[in-house]
């Protein structure tokens, strides 16, 4: 699900369900990172950095702890770039070599309705109309997950290349619906405007990131990538 959403210079792999991670696949540091953690926490760290250590391998890169750095965000080796993402029943990294892009973002969210106030807390004003009629077009998705997502996927692709916060407020998602082939899962585009100075990427102020969403098997991804030469942009 995660590599279709990505270019091909990005490596993917994925988890489903209960995978059999736990602190025997985990190295000494990740596990002093854990020594307060509960069991569901636990697992979900092993989850996916089972799959960030697959896709070292699949890059060609010797696999090594993962460790969490500021705010989180996960320490990559030297020369890769990389993502994380987890969910109920679902894992996912995405590794690129620090050559081929300047950054990238992915989330999975289970495909359910946001809790009550949180669309308020995440949508802005011509985001929240925008879903409207995507819910009209589409009811089936939930667009308000799917918005959270694709915020959280841009959180993950601005801050390695800042080191700042990103609030929900400073980026205005425009996303777009494929045309829905019978059967066929639905997929789109994704936008994403900053609406504060973006980062420097190679001497230009990139101001946009782009992307890619999907639906399928009971969850919502999404995926941002940052190009490592982008084309000069307009200001904010």
């Amino acid at each position: 699900m995660m590599e279709e959403l990505l270019p091909e210079s990005v490596v993917a792999v994925e988890s489903h369900g209960d995978d059999g991670a736990g602190d025997a696949s985990l190295y000494p540091e990740e596990l002093a990172v854990l020594s307060r953690a509960v069991g569901k926490r636990r697992r979900e760290f092993a989850s996916v950095r089972v799959c960030a250590r697959r896709a070292m391998d699949k890059l060609g890169v010797t696999p090594g702890p993962v460790l969490p750095g500021e705010r989180g965000a996960p320490r990559w080796p030297a020369g890769v770039i990389g993502s994380m993402t987890h969910c109920e029943g679902y894992a996912a990294a995405a590794l690129a070599r620090a050559g081929e892009l300047a950054s990238l973002g992915i989330d999975a969210e289970p495909h359910l309705t946001l809790p009550d106030d949180v669309l308020e807390a995440v949508a802005l004003p011509g985001e929240s109309a925008r879903l409207e009629l995507l819910g009209a077009r589409m009811p089936a998705v939930h667009w308000d997950r799917l918005l959270f997502s694709a915020k959280e996927s841009v959180y993950k692709a601005w801050f390695p290349l800042t080191g700042k916060w990103l609030d929900f407020s400073e980026a205005d998602i425009d996303i777009t619906l494929d045309p829905v082939p019978s059967g066929g899962a639905p997929t789109g585009g994704l936008h994403a405007r900053l609406l504060v100075p973006g980062p420097v990427v190679d001497g230009v102020t990139v101001q946009s990131f782009t992307g890619r969403w999907t639906v399928r098997h009971e969850l919502l991804a999404t995926a941002i990538t940052v190009d490592r030469h982008p084309a000069a942009q307009p200001a904010a």
